[in-house]
């Protein structure tokens, strides 16, 4: 219960008036009879019987144990007063740190401390603050690439970083109560002072960060170029100014040496331009002489910059298309002298097969080279003749069949004119180049589509896959001679294939278009202008 006795208007005014913790502590039942308001609410108490209540009976965050209590209970008693900082216990929120008074009293023969308690967290946090302020700012400062040094308005040196320190060549500590005079060769010495007086009088007038190149005086005596930029701050009403030093020895060293460059540049500018002033005649001459020739020899270099990629080309198609089958024809024909025996006939036929299959291959190659021969010397002509457009799609079909891979199937479909007035054999190879690509390029169990559709006068055959695709940067190339996509470049060609059927379609007067998407397949049409006799 709260304690009546000792109590008048001073007294609760006093109590209660006050914003901190103020309670009556009786030593003899170890906790308080009486706290103000201020006190309990601070403790986060609903009210003051609700402090009395406390089963805990502690106000510190970590309870004392009853040697540490009896110890500060007689350490109190004996001097009248105690102080310490302690983290005080809340009955709801958070602990805090608070500056606890202990003073002992005596009343009607009993004793009693009155304690007050200061909430001392933000007095911590300032300081915590201002403990990291000052390591940041000697972290800076101590650990700066430049010199900085730090004067009073009358320029006595107050602080002095290690870089500035070594700059002037001053061991630790030496430049600090030093005038700024001291860093100042003597023969700019009025020159520094004017600069430093009107600073000093108007620094607000002053650009902080105008740099002024200045010679400095080393301790030794020595002299050197520096870039010096000033600030300042105020502290307790006193003025002090920051100078920022930076040597720039190498600097000037570094602009010597480019203006001698540049001075020798404009000697070798003028001597040039005279050698070219001498031979600006015979030049104009000579380019005279050449611009006549400059077309030709520029549709030369064109030339032979196109032979020498499809020499390129054909090296390495050839170096690689002809080895594989090469190959397997000496490896077949090695494995065939191994099989001697009658029941191992089986075993020969097979590598025969391979060594045929190998030979047909080769002979597919050198076909196709023939043919770019006879194209690009104008010895083939189309011979055209009455054809059964079914009859050869089939004959195509058929061609190709031995090419599948497994599970693929060839779709065929024909609409339209049944008998037109083309060249077969043209039209023929066209068709199986088309569907040797398609089966080439798709995987297994993949269809490819043929189709044949048309109107009068005008046929369309269009091949489609469900294979890898061509990528947009390299569709625009594929007629090209021995050109290759780059996703198909491990894959068996000779780079002709295209080609060639461009060159038969343009025989025939008819056109090729390609539509593909990488992963997605590809889809050639060709479009050929027909006539039907009346012969037919």
């Amino acid at each position: 219960m709260p304690l009546d006795f000792y109590r008048n208007p001073l007294t609760d005014i006093l109590f209660e008036q006050t914003s901190n913790f103020v309670g009556l502590y009786d030593v003899s039942v170890a906790w308080f009879t009486r706290v103000n308001t201020a006190g309990y609410r601070q403790l986060g108490y609903p009210s003051a019987q609700a402090l009395y209540d406390d089963p805990v009976r502690t106000l510190q965050h970590h309870r004392l144990s009853p040697a540490e209590w009896e110890q500060l209970r007689d350490e109190t008693l004996a001097a009248g007063h105690c102080e310490r900082e302690v983290e005080i216990r809340r009955y709801v929120g958070r602990p805090f740190w608070g500056y606890m008074e202990l003073t002992s009293l005596a009343l009607e023969g009993k004793s009693y401390f009155l304690v007050r308690i200061t909430d001392t967290g933000r007095l911590r946090e300032a300081e915590h603050s201002l403990a990291q302020s000052v390591r940041r700012f000697e972290a800076v400062f101590t650990h700066a690439t430049i010199g900085i040094i730090v004067a009073t308005r009358r320029g006595t040196i107050v602080l002095a970083n290690e870089k500035a320190q070594q700059l002037f060549g001053y061991p630790e500590g030496a430049l600090v109560g030093q005038p700024i005079e001291v860093l100042v060769p003597d023969a700019l010495r009025n020159r520094y002072e004017h600069l430093h007086g009107s600073f000093s009088a108007h620094p607000a007038e002053q650009p902080l960060d105008s740099n002024q190149t200045l010679l400095a005086r080393r301790r030794d005596g020595s002299e050197f170029p520096v870039e010096v930029s000033l600030s300042y701050f105020h502290l307790d009403e006193e003025l002090y100014v920051v100078a920022y030093v930076v040597d720039i020895s190498f600097k000037r060293e570094a602009e010597r040496a480019l203006q001698a460059e540049r001075q020798r540049v404009e000697r070798l500018n003028a001597e040039l331009e005279q050698k070219v002033a001498d031979r600006t005649h015979a030049l104009m001459t000579t380019l005279a002489q050449l611009e006549h020739r400059s077309e030709e020899l520029a549709k030369a270099l064109a030339a032979e910059q196109e032979l020498g990629e499809l020499k390129s080309r054909f090296v390495a198609m050839a170096s690689h298309e002809f080895r594989t089958p090469l190959t397997a024809v000496l490896t077949s024909a090695t494995l065939v002298e191994k099989y001697p025996a009658a029941e191992q006939q089986p075993q020969r036929l097979r590598h025969l097969d391979r060594i045929r299959a190998s030979v047909k291959h080769l002979t597919d190659i050198l076909e196709e080279f023939l043919s770019v021969g006879k194209i690009e010397e104008g010895k083939l002509e189309a011979h055209p003749a009455r054809l059964a457009v079914p009859i050869l799609l089939r004959e195509a079909v058929a061609e190709v069949l031995g090419l599948r891979k497994p599970g693929q199937h060839i779709q065929m479909t024909a609409e339209g004119p049944e008998k037109v007035w083309l060249d077969a054999s043209l039209l023929r190879k066209v068709l199986v180049n088309l569907l040797s690509n398609a089966l080439k390029y798709s995987a297994e169990n993949t269809t490819i589509s043929l189709s044949a559709t048309g109107r009068p006068g005008l046929l369309t055959l269009r091949v489609q896959d469900q294979g890898v695709g061509i990528a947009p940067e390299d569709q625009q190339h594929l007629f090209e001679r021995f050109y290759r996509a780059r996703n198909v470049a491990n894959t068996p060609g000779t780079g002709l294939g295209l080609y060639i059927i461009a060159k038969y379609l343009e025989l025939m007067g008819g056109t090729i278009e390609l539509h593909s998407e990488l992963n997605v397949g590809t889809t050639v049409t060709i479009t050929i202008p027909y006539e039907n006799h009346s012969a037919d």
